[in-house]
């Protein structure tokens, strides 16, 4: 059985107790990790793509270490005019391990729901004031088409919010 999943903005194809490279992950050494982006699940010749990802599939690793890749040189050069560039860099990994494939019943991880505290208003004129003067000049605008004052259409910022004080 294999998976082609997106990890960390490359797309792999992994089988079970496969190691891959991969581009650095914030999980710690040690730790398991599970991927939902699976996009193709082969098992012999049945294969199930996604459009674009399987609803329930999952792919389940373990970060096995963090390292750097093999020295990169990047040189450039312009010829006849004297500019040469040596640069390069090593590339920040993490080696996992795949541990299983799971075509469906995996249960995605349910996003953290935020909750708003109501608070009481108590506007006084001169809150009132505050807020007419973080709107913008269209909110301003519609506001004094909605109280029937006229004019609005040459008034400038201050001049709407002194009118609808």
């Amino acid at each position: 059985m294999y998976a082609i999943v997106e990890i960390a903005g490359h797309q792999f194809k992994v089988e079970k107790d496969q190691k891959v490279f991969v581009n650095r992950l914030s999980t710690e050494e040690g730790k398991k990790v599970s991927f939902d982006n699976v996009l193709l699940i082969g098992n012999g010749n049945d294969v199930t793509l996604g459009a674009p990802a399987i609803d329930g599939a999952q792919v389940s690793a373990k970060v096995l270490k963090h390292l750097k890749g093999d020295k990169v040189i990047v040189f450039k050069k312009k010829r006849r005019k004297g500019y040469r560039v040596k640069n390069g860099h090593r590339q920040s990994l993490t080696e996992i391990v795949i541990e299983g494939i799971t075509a469906s019943g995996a249960k995605k991880a349910a996003p953290k729901k935020e909750t708003k505290k109501v608070e009481p208003k108590a506007e006084t004129k001169e809150e009132a004031t505050q807020d007419l003067s973080k709107m913008t000049v269209a909110q301003l605008k519609e506001m004094a088409k909605a109280k029937d004052i006229k004019g609005i259409s040459s008034m400038k910022k201050a001049d709407l919010i002194a009118a609808l004080s």
